[in-house]
């Protein structure tokens, strides 16, 4: 497995990954991740695709956001194809994609998802370093990871990327 910066010749492939991931809410997370590429909270150096003999199998995305208006990372969508679950992809994905922000001095990686499997990279509740959620009902799935240059001031509301608004 080959884990790479998305290129532009790998969009579509990058989409049809998260329709099959997320095919339970159809559009939803691929329509995310298009309208993410073209808001300029996108960065390119976070977009990461995972490819086994050529195929793209997994995609991991942060991008822009901020806590009490300081600049942050929120992490998703992260998608693997069904087939490939459970098998390393997106292990791999989560691994690179903070050793990434890590490297670009960002301070701290906040996400949505199952506390069970996030913990394995070092998240835990964002309210632990007093990060809020944009919705109070997702506190108990709202999750934080400091990296390098973290420092305890920095608190507050989180905010996504604005197309999450529209989600």
């Amino acid at each position: 497995m080959l884990i790479r910066r998305e290129t532009g010749a790998d969009v579509e492939a990058v989409h049809a990954v998260t329709e099959a991931a997320f095919a339970e809410r159809p559009g939803g997370e691929a329509w995310l991740v298009g309208e993410l590429r073209a808001d300029p909270g996108w960065i390119p150096a976070l977009s990461l695709v995972a490819e086994v003999d050529g195929e793209v199998v997994g995609h991991v995305v942060c991008t822009r956001g901020s806590v009490g208006g300081a600049p942050a990372l929120g992490l998703g969508p992260l998608s693997v194809l069904p087939a490939r679950q459970r098998s390393g992809v997106g292990k791999a994905l989560v691994h690179a994609v903070l050793g990434a922000a890590d490297a670009l001095d960002e301070p701290v990686v906040v996400l949505l998802g199952d506390p069970a499997y996030y913990s394995r990279f070092g998240f835990r509740l964002a309210s632990t370093f007093g990060i809020t959620p944009p919705v109070a009902d997702w506190e108990p799935h709202f999750q934080a990871r400091a990296l390098s240059a973290y420092t305890p001031a920095l608190r507050g509301a989180f905010r996504y990327a604005e197309p999450f608004d529209r989600l």
